[in-house]
């Protein structure tokens, strides 16, 4: 999980490969399988049906989970997929000035653009998928100068348990106020 342009899809793609699994793109299969119930015009995205995305994901867990781990990618993952399914959440995080330069490149403007860097600064990821899924389950990784191979090679050593799973490390919201930069990141609210 995490906000647009954190590397959510290039380290899926990279562990479901590293694992030998399944990557499912949640915004792509809504896509593909047309499984929105509009268009959020304000923001240029589909607006997927969450119920039918669900089921759907769930199909394609019970198709592989007897021989692959499936990997989930997308910012509202833990809203389709059952708790029960979920071995591990990884929220991805990416310091707000590197993430304002991704989002720029990648045409965002606007309130989408700083919609989604008030979430990264203000943990809305992280919150939701601890409130889905427990503490227990959750680990936070700032990804800030990674690429997605090292990112995925991080997940990989957490998974086995070379290294530790945490959650709360990452206070984008605290250090740009130590640094006096918060007003131009949240100038827009």
């Amino acid at each position: 999980m995490g906000t647009p342009c954190v590397g959510k899809t290039s380290v899926s793609r990279r562990l479901a490969k590293q694992l030998d699994g399944v990557h499912i793109d949640l915004g792509e299969l809504v896509a593909k399988e047309k499984l929105a119930v509009g268009v959020d015009k304000k923001r240029g995205s589909l607006i997927a049906d969450k119920a039918m995305l669900a089921r759907r994901v769930r199909e394609i867990i019970k198709l592989h989970e007897k021989s692959h781990d499936v990997i989930v990618d997308g910012h509202y993952a833990t809203d389709v997929v059952s708790t029960k399914d979920v071995t591990g959440v990884f929220v991805l995080r990416r310091h707000p000035e590197e993430l304002k330069q991704l989002m720029e490149k990648r045409v965002f403007k606007g309130c989408k653009l700083w919609e989604n860097l008030a979430a990264e600064i203000l943990d809305v990821c992280l919150y939701d998928a601890i409130q889905a899924v427990g503490l227990g389950k959750v680990c936070e990784i700032d990804v800030t100068g990674k690429g997605s191979e090292e990112v995925a090679r991080d997940i990989v050593l957490v998974l086995k348990g070379e290294k530790p799973c945490s959650a709360g490390v990452v206070d984008w919201l605290g250090q740009l106020e130590r640094e006096g930069q918060l007003d131009a990141y949240l100038k827009e609210f």
